[in-house]
């Protein structure tokens, strides 16, 4: 792909936008801009086509919309609920897993130890296992510490998921109080303003009324009871 872009006739346009348009419909995956430069011929306006192309969709049933920074087709936001029956059940993550993953999203790259410190319980390996196993989270290299603990960081298949353009995209302080994902006692706005997100004493009293044997990964991070172990 040339950094010039080629001059082209009103037809020529209209073919190379049903192009992209194809390959967009076609990939089970976002593409990206160099992606989609790669398919289509030298000096194509990409950039101007998928302006236009997402302008012709606006009103339609299905979007064109930025996702980890790359372009995908998706159902628009007010027709979801016509595909809840076509939806595939699938076992929801733990409360312990969904707290481990929206520490990692909002505190990364961090470590387990910080992660538990956020928290006020110990995390178990099986919930940090099990949320690399969906590729929401990976490694994001080494903290320059004593003994150099693995960070942890979002992937590009979490923003996918979430329907995310960039992390920056997720909820602020307002949204999470609404929620009720944050404690909004004096106590909890001082843990708020030290970047903890939850409560460590409810998450604690949680953690202790599942206390039990320990369970195999998959039912430890899965699942509508909580199975975290201590460890």
């Amino acid at each position: 792909m040339t950094d010039n872009v080629t001059s082209l006739s009103s037809e020529d346009r209209r073919q190379h936008l049903r192009m992209l348009e194809a390959i967009l419909f076609a990939s089970s995956e976002p593409l990206g801009i160099t992606e989609l430069g790669e398919r289509m011929s030298d000096g194509t306006d990409i950039e101007g086509l998928i302006q236009e192309l997402q302008s012709a969709y606006a009103a339609r049933g299905v979007n064109l919309v930025r996702v980890a920074g790359k372009w995908t087709f998706r159902t628009a936001d007010d027709l979801g609920f016509l595909l809840q029956h076509e939806a595939i059940e699938r076992r929801k993550l733990s409360r312990a897993a969904i707290e481990t993953l929206a520490i990692i999203a909002y505190h990364q790259p961090v470590t387990r130890a910080e992660i538990e410190e956020i928290r006020g319980v110990s995390t178990s390996k099986g919930t940090i296992d099990v949320l690399l196993e969906t590729g929401w989270i990976n490694l994001k290299g080494r903290r320059k510490t004593p003994g150099k603990p693995v960070t942890y960081g979002t992937s590009e298949a979490f923003l996918i998921h979430f329907g995310l353009a960039a992390v920056s995209d997720l909820p602020g302080l307002e949204e999470l109080k609404q929620t009720g994902l944050l404690d909004l006692s004096p106590e909890g706005s001082q843990r708020a303003r030290q970047g903890q997100l939850f409560d460590p004493m409810e998450l604690a009293d949680r953690d202790a009324e599942d206390d039990g044997p320990d369970e195999d990964l998959a039912s430890e991070a899965f699942g509508d009871d909580r199975s975290e172990d201590g460890g």
